[in-house]
């Protein structure tokens, strides 16, 4: 028998482009991320999701963007987020 546990959780994120190095801090309950990428052609986007993957150690696959494609503040979903 095959169970579907989809959990997510949601991240707020607030997103720093063309910083001179990639990094994430936690500060009062929001994740800022500092990107060296410009906010053009979603380059941006893509590195939040490669650089809260490397943060949180977890696969790119299971993170997405759910609200503010084109703003500095982010909506993060995260499906699965326990480990087995």
């Amino acid at each position: 028998m095959y169970l579907d546990m989809k959990t997510e959780r949601y991240l707020e994120v607030k997103v720093k482009t063309k910083s001179q190095k990639d990094w994430v801090e936690y500060k009062d309950g929001i994740y800022i991320i500092h990107t060296r990428q410009p906010a053009r052609n979603n380059k941006a986007n893509f590195a939040v999701i490669n650089l809260l993957s490397d943060y949180l150690d977890i696969p790119k696959f299971n993170i997405s963007i759910k609200n503010g494609l084109r703003s500095k503040r982010k909506t993060i979903c995260i499906m699965n987020p326990e480990k087995d």
